[in-house]
């Protein structure tokens, strides 16, 4: 399968279209496991790309023989990821071109290119200073009930992120920090390779995800009104129905292990 734009097909008329990806240069941001991930120009333009090489089955093999999933293998599944976000009316990446070839996934070639977010910030650079600096109390509100909103989406439609922080929300910030509009604002959530679906998200995977977007959530200075307010939202329950679940206390208790796992390894 390959999909890329006319004006780079036409470019590359005459050569291999996936040699021409896996060749190209730009700044890197990850190259292990068999992904390599880098932003790069063409045409005028910028762009993501994700690469994924196969690992071979002896990396795979050490991976199932010591009961651990092996690393992503293929760019079908943010791709995969991104069109479903997308229907359900969730900001993400825009897709510019993928392709794959070879059916095993120990030597399979795959790719994924985006549109390069520009002007924007991820929520957990733009809240840093919440503490010291708290922004308008309507754009807080808004960003918490968007953030809720996006949560119960991905849920209740069968869908896990695995990754879920602050980091992986970009915020548009075109016209200013100062200046985002909290009635008119654009938040993308990235970073899609490890997203699963299901018919129904089991409940220990709920967890996993709100517990570590609260984790990365800690020190921004939310209060307990922010939190019932993220509540209420993901819930769509009063206050009074949702206080004594035990769901979230355990999620509490997660993020709270989560922040005392992140000082030992790098306080």
């Amino acid at each position: 399968m390959l999909i890329l734009p006319e004006q780079w097909k036409e470019l590359w008329r005459g050569s291999d279209p996936f040699e021409q990806v896996f060749a190209l240069q730009g700044e890197e941001f990850r190259n292990m496991d068999g992904r390599r991930t880098l932003r790069f120009e063409l045409l005028g333009r910028s762009y993501f790309v994700k690469m994924y090489r196969g690992l071979g089955w002896g990396r795979i093999l050490r991976s199932l023989l010591s009961f651990r999933r092996p690393p992503v293998l293929s760019a079908y599944n943010e791709w995969l990821a991104i069109q479903v976000l997308s229907k359900l009316g969730v900001e993400t990446m825009t897709i510019v071109g993928y392709g794959e070839e070879g059916r095993s996934p120990a030597s399979r070639r795959s790719f994924l290119i985006t549109e390069d977010l520009r002007s924007t910030e991820s929520l957990e650079d733009f809240c840093r200073n919440w503490p010291q600096n708290p922004p308008p109390v309507r754009l807080k509100r808004a960003l918490i009930r968007r953030l809720a909103e996006v949560s119960r989406l991905l849920h209740d439609h069968g869908i896990n992120h695995r990754d879920y922080y602050l980091c992986h929300f970009l915020l548009d910030v075109a016209a200013g920090r100062e200046q985002v509009d909290a009635d008119h604002f654009h938040l993308h959530l990235i970073d899609l390779h490890r997203v699963q679906f299901r018919k129904r998200v089991p409940r220990r995977w709920r967890i996993k995800d709100l517990a570590s977007l609260y984790f990365s959530a800690l020190e921004i200075g939310l209060t307990r009104r922010d939190c019932y307010r993220f509540m209420k939202e993901y819930q769509q329950q009063p206050l009074r129905e949702i206080v004594g679940d035990r769901l979230w206390s355990t999620i509490v208790e997660k993020a709270k292990k989560l922040q005392q796992r992140f000082y030992r390894k790098y306080a």
